[in-house]
């Protein structure tokens, strides 16, 4: 079994993606096509730096600093808290067991708490030039958020495909929240088998008879893969753990961390298809840029219909509201169908797409791309393409997913609702 960590401004060695070789290739930052340290910047961190210059929105301190201020600004239910107590953050020397490190995002940003610590991390995705990284300055007026491009030694990695994005990653945890390093850190997803899943994380929530290995910790470092697995299953409280005081939940949702880790790869695709495909436009490029295009928007295509997802043997249930919240964003069709719909009795989601067709990320890739990928998306849910990687996806899924589609989702193409 494997233990996994989301890694947000921390070092890792020894990746080992569990990916083809081609799509975790880096891509060049500097390309004209791309331009990521100069090229002005449409992310939310950067809409929310400047209506705080011009007075349009105020961030108040509080019990939690600014935390919660943050959260409400950019739209960040704090139901979505994860938390991690390994030490992977470049403020490791506080983050352990009994002290771990709060996560909360959305479909376009991430935000970083440590208890004890003054510093929050923002991770911010522009459309087009992937995630950005910043830190909040609450100590200016008004506050600011200061680019971290240093972040980028980690979070553009083959861990990532290549591309400025996030990434989690399988690791042992020993006692004080130290990540075991011999050996590859594997990257995870939704394709991840259950019980391979959650090693140096908390996890509130039942999962029927399945087994995770969160909630656990090593004690012996010749062997770290010996977790200590006593008390960690199925868990609604983590008062055992650790004291939640100075927390804005003692919960880290079960549900929340699926959602997370399927979102983090899809996130990561988009952005190396996109960043591919602007390449393929220029003058002389280099033709293992399209062959390479070719494969990573069939790999997205892939996964975003959850065609080869791990699944679930019980029902699982969340103890936050996030699976209600999180739902309720929507968009739903007349019968009150979404893509944010869950299922978590054989799989994460009622109707397998993936939400973030929805996103300014999807969007940006462009047209004559996105246009191959609408191709293939429709080829699959109008049962053209019946090959063997698609055999999950029933009639009546692929049927649902597009009349979700053709009522919900803006700028498809005419043959989506003419069948022609």
């Amino acid at each position: 079994m494997t233990a996994r960590w989301l890694v947000l401004g921390c070092a890792v060695a020894g990746w080992a993606t569990g990916q083809g070789v081609g799509e975790t290739s880096m891509l060049p930052i500097d390309h004209p096509a791309i331009q990521y340290d100069t090229r002005p910047l449409d992310d939310r961190i950067t809409r929310l730096g400047r209506d705080l210059i011009e007075g349009k929105v105020h961030l108040k301190t509080g019990e939690d600093g600014y935390l919660s201020s943050l959260l409400q600004a950019l739209r960040v239910n704090p139901d979505s808290q994860t938390l991690v107590f390994s030490k992977t953050s470049f403020q490791a020397a506080r983050i352990e067991p009994r002290n771990p490190r709060a996560l909360y995002f959305n479909d376009d940003v991430m935000v970083g708490h440590v208890r004890g610590s003054d510093l929050l991390e923002v991770a911010a995705l522009d459309p087009k030039e992937g995630m950005v990284f910043y830190s909040f300055n609450g100590a200016s007026d008004p506050p600011s958020f200061d680019r971290r491009d240093a972040c980028l030694q980690c979070h553009l990695s083959p861990g990532t495909l290549g591309v400025p994005g996030l990434l989690i990653a399988s690791s042992y945890t020993d006692a004080s929240g130290m990540p075991a390093f011999r050996g590859a850190q594997r990257m995870t997803d939704h394709r991840t088998p259950f019980q391979d899943r959650w090693g140096g994380w908390y996890v509130t929530g039942t999962h029927a008879d399945m087994r995770h290995i969160g909630n656990a910790v090593g004690h012996d470092s010749a062997h770290p893969e010996l977790l200590d697995l006593h008390d960690s299953q199925n868990l609604t409280s983590l008062a055992k753990k650790f004291d939640s005081t100075g927390y804005l939940s003692g919960l880290s949702d079960i549900v929340a961390l699926m959602t997370l880790e399927h979102q983090t790869r899809m996130t990561n695709l988009m952005i190396r298809t996109g960043w591919e495909a602007r390449m393929a436009e220029t003058p002389g490029v280099d033709p293992s840029i399209k062959t390479q295009l070719d494969t990573d928007l069939e790999s997205l295509v892939t996964y975003m219909l959850f065609a080869d997802e791990a699944t679930l043997r019980g029902p699982v249930v969340g103890v936050s509201t996030f699976t209600k919240t999180f739902a309720a964003r929507g968009p739903r069709d007349h019968q009150g169908r979404s893509l944010r719909d869950f299922d978590l009795q054989h799989r994460m989601f009622r109707y397998p797409l993936s939400y973030m067709i929805y996103s300014e990320t999807f969007d940006a890739i462009p047209n004559q791309v996105k246009d191959r990928i609408y191709r293939r998306l429709y080829d699959v849910l109008s049962g053209s393409d019946q090959s063997d990687k698609f055999k999950r996806l029933s009639a009546d899924d692929r049927r649902a997913v597009l009349e979700i589609l053709r009522e919900t989702k803006s700028g498809l193409p005419e043959y989506f609702k003419t069948g022609a």
